[in-house]
Order: structure tokens, then C-alpha cells, then sequence
């Protein structure tokens, strides 16, 4: 109950960030705002560790893998970005969806869980859902589609490494890892299209960090309390919210090969967690 409770939390932050995302898109380049993202959450989360003197808690002996799920969340995060701005917000977060399957199959590979039949069920069922969705050699298929997948891809071994670190690492000193190393490589990448921002759009850039930081440390305070395959299943509630959002703020169709194709993946994640009530 406790990480559900977490997961929920972590949802509704993770919808608040797509829309000040798709607020931005178009005005702020992406590599500017995980930047300034990385460096507010950053400044935050020092003054928040001083404030209640645990600094010393900002020691780790696993810096590596820190750096590991850095990088490949900072890559998930741009194609996520990138896919907010080019695609309807629930054919986004449908796509992005896979990571739980995806988090299966490596958390089998690297973590020692079990990969089960019916978890290569879950993922055939996800698999599904993509082509569904994606609709490949179609007139209407989107490009954009595999950026966002190849996101989930990248979420997905973040996940992984994040169960990996909570073994040893608290959630605030993943999250401080997290921005701290993904600030450099954000100023690196915004420098060539370095642009100044409006007082509105620096706002919404500060709204974002705090929607990120918050749905950063529940689902990390999630993934502690239970199995990462649970946990990223409980995800999927993201679903019909942001598609309620992307109607009611964009009017944004919900096709039906969205709907069929999310069925498939409720399909597949549900088969992914029956175990867990047996």
C-alpha cells in the first residue's frame, strides 16, 4: 500500500511535467531546459541535505553506476522531450509504456528476477501494443515514434539501476547523483543553441524541476518498498490521465489504434503481475 501510494504521487508529478514539457516545446531548446532542470534540482537538493545536516550522506561507493543511469536517463529524457513536442501526449506516454516490459527482461538479466513465462508473455502482449500504436510501412506512421521508444528503452535501464542503487543509496542521494551529473552534460549539449528565456518560461523550466524532483523521489521511495516490475506496471494509470489532459488542454484525438494498443499493454503489464497476488 505504501508504494502504491508513492506510485501515485509519482504520476501525478509525471503528468504535471509532460504539460509544462509541452508548454516549452518549440520555444526553449530541450537541451536548455534538462540544464536548467538538472540545475535547480541540484541547488535544491544540496540545500535541502545542509538544512538538515546529511551532507556526510552524500558519500557512495557506487559512483559508477550513478554515472551509468545518469547518462542513459539523460538520453530517455531528451527523446521523451523530443516526443512531447511531435507526438499526442497519450500516444507518448502509451509508447513509454514498454519500460516495464523492457525492465522485466533486464532486471532478469542483471538483478537475478525471475524471467517467467509470463513475463515473455507481458512482453509479446507490450510488443503488440508498439505495432498497434506505431503502425509501421502506414501513411500516418511517425517518426517520432522510435525516438519514444528508443526512451523507453533508456528509461528502462535507469529503472534498473535505480532498484540497484536503493540497496545501498538512499532516494535523495540518487536524485542529488542524478542532477548533478546530468548538469554538465545539459550546458554542454544547450551551448551551441544557447537562446535567453522569457520570466513565464523560466517559471514553467522552474515548475518542471520541481514536478521531476518529486516524481524522481517517490518513484525511487516506490522502488524501494517493492518489486521494480510492480512498481513500473503501476505506472500505467499515467495513461487516462494525460489522455484526459491532452483533450481537455490540446484537443487531442484518442484514436482507436491508441486505445487497442494500450489495451495490449494493460494486457501484457497485468500478465506481468499476476504472480504477485497469487
Amino acid at each position: 500500500m505504501q508504494a502504491l501510494l508513492w506510485m501515485l504521487a509519482s504520476l501525478a508529478s509525471f503528468c504535471l511535467l509532460a504539460l509544462g514539457a509541452r508548454e516549452l516545446s518549440g520555444e526553449v531548446p530541450v537541451f536548455q531546459t534538462l540544464f536548467f532542470r538538472s540545475l535547480i534540482g541540484a541547488i535544491l537538493l544540496f540545500a535541502l541535505l545542509a538544512f538538515n545536516r546529511q551532507l556526510a550522506a552524500l558519500k557512495t561507493e557506487r559512483i559508477a553506476l550513478h554515472g551509468v543511469r545518469s547518462v542513459f536517463h539523460f538520453g530517455a529524457q531528451y527523446g521523451w522531450f523530443v516526443g512531447i513536442a511531435l507526438l499526442p501526449l497519450a500516444e507518448v506516454f502509451a509508447l513509454e509504456f514498454t519500460a516495464p516490459l523492457w525492465t522485466a527482461l533486464l532486471a532478469a538479466l542483471f538483478l537475478g528476477e525471475k524471467l517467467t513465462l509470463q513475463r515473455i508473455l507481458a512482453l509479446l502482449a507490450g510488443l503488440l501494443g508498439v505495432f498497434i500504436i506505431v503502425r509501421p510501412g502506414s501513411e500516418i506512421y511517425n517518426p517520432a515514434a522510435l525516438v519514444v521508444l528508443a526512451a523507453a528503452i533508456g528509461f528502462a535501464v535507469s529503472f534498473v539501476s535505480t532498484k540497484a542503487l536503493t540497496r545501498t543509496d538512499s532516494p535523495l542521494l540518487i536524485l542529488f547523483y542524478m542532477c548533478l551529473m546530468q548538469m554538465p552534460l545539459g550546458l554542454l549539449l544547450a551551448l551551441p543553441q544557447w537562446q535567453s528565456i522569457s520570466l513565464e518560461q523560466g517559471l514553467i523550466i522552474f515548475l518542471i524541476s520541481i514536478a521531476a524532483l518529486s516524481a524522481h523521489y517517490c518513484l525511487n521511495q516506490a522502488l524501494k518498498l517493492a518489486d521494480v516490475t510492480l512498481i513500473v506496471t503501476l505506472d500505467f494509470l499515467r495513461l487516462p490521465l494525460i489522455a484526459l489532459a491532452g483533450v481537455y488542454f490540446y484537443q487531442e484525438p484518442v484514436t482507436l489504434a491508441l486505445l487497442l494498443g494500450a489495451l495490449c499493454m494493460l494486457i501484457g503489464n497485468i500478465i506481468n503481475v499476476y504472480r504477485f497476488k497469487k
